[in-house]
């Protein structure tokens, strides 16, 4: 996933301390009242496509094999604590979780398990995407030190930290162990139409851009799609087209429409941008709740849907990063 901000303004680098202090329950009419934040938030940082990584690293830690929580991982805010949030993958996600711990610190009735995903669909919609209802009531990491190990999240290109001998291997070894399919693999990389490459974050792409010289918001960054504000499908006719040398082609992005088995899934998208949109919704919504422990009532927000989930989907290119650590 898009490894930027698009905030206006220098940010702490340091997460809040708050962060990792207490695990909450979530309470349905706070977390209305944190959405009409969140809004707020990115209208005026313009920090949709950090916000959607945080949401994404967070749920893409999953494990299908391992049953405890939160060692399994997933949709449980261990992303806001550490070491995880400083794994070399996560890089410059503690921007994204200092922008929301002021609502957190706010709603002490919203879990960050909520809060994480639930900013992650509005501003996918507030990008001009799908709306995407979620089913509420997360539990936290308890903390005070995140479980998850590093290699759990892929890489943007080699040497791939799992000794996968190429991009598709490496993709199907990430997302099949979170038990996640070829279609979302590739239905999900179409989250990077939000969002920029920054090299000195990640390795990729180039200091500025001409897309990216004069903001919005920090200017800087490689983009993979000219409005990278805006969630349509342009992702993947840009990736195929690839005549563009200031749009960011990984080799996890190329081999979308080079391997047989994602071929078909990212020609359909690059066409019909409804199927995409239908799509992506089915396949987020599952992501959402990978690894989730469930407190004992939950329910959906009113205004994020419904949401269409008929689409037999389940992968997915969370980062772009070069990975040279090692999974322990």
């Amino acid at each position: 996933m898009a490894d930027s901000t698009s905030t206006g303004s220098q940010l702490d680098e340091s997460p809040s301390a708050n962060a990792a202090a207490h695990c909450r329950t979530t309470r349905k009419d706070q977390l209305e009242l944190a959405r009409q934040d969140v809004r707020k938030l990115i209208s005026e940082k313009f920090c949709n496509p950090i916000i959607v990584r945080l949401a994404w690293h967070d749920s893409g830690t999953h494990d299908k094999d391992i049953s405890g929580f939160p060692e399994r991982g997933g949709a449980n805010a261990s992303i806001r604590l550490e070491p995880e949030l400083h794994h070399k993958v996560n890089k410059g996600l503690d921007i994204a979780v200092n922008l929301l711990q002021p609502i957190a610190d706010k709603y002490e009735g919203v879990s960050y398990a909520d809060l994480y995903q639930m900013a992650s669909v509005t501003a996918i919609e507030m990008s001009g995407g799908p709306h995407i209802s979620l089913r509420y009531g997360r539990k936290d990491a308890p903390g005070p030190e995140s479980p998850i190990p590093i290699g759990r999240l892929p890489s943007g290109g080699p040497p791939w930290h799992d000794g996968a001998p190429g991009p598709a291997e490496h993709l199907r070894n990430i997302f099949h162990r979170m038990g996640l399919n070829d279609q979302e693999i590739v239905v999900l990389s179409g989250g990077q139409t939000l969002g920029r490459c920054h090299p000195e974050r990640s390795g990729f792409g180039k200091p500025v851009t001409k897309y990216t010289r004069d903001g919005p918001g920090a200017p800087g960054g490689s983009p993979w799609t000219p409005d990278w504000l805006t969630f349509d499908n342009t992702y993947f006719q840009k990736v195929k087209a690839q005549d563009d040398p200031d749009l960011v082609v990984l080799e996890t992005d190329d081999v979308l429409f080079k391997d047989p088995g994602f071929r078909p899934f990212a020609e359909k998208y690059e066409q019909d941008q409804d199927a995409f949109f239908k799509d992506y919704t089915a396949a987020h919504i599952k992501l959402s709740e990978l690894g989730a422990e469930w407190q004992d009532e939950t329910f959906t927000l009113e205004g994020e849907g419904p949401a269409d989930v008929s689409a037999d989907v389940s992968g997915l290119s969370l980062d772009p990063v070069r990975e040279e650590e090692k999974p322990s």
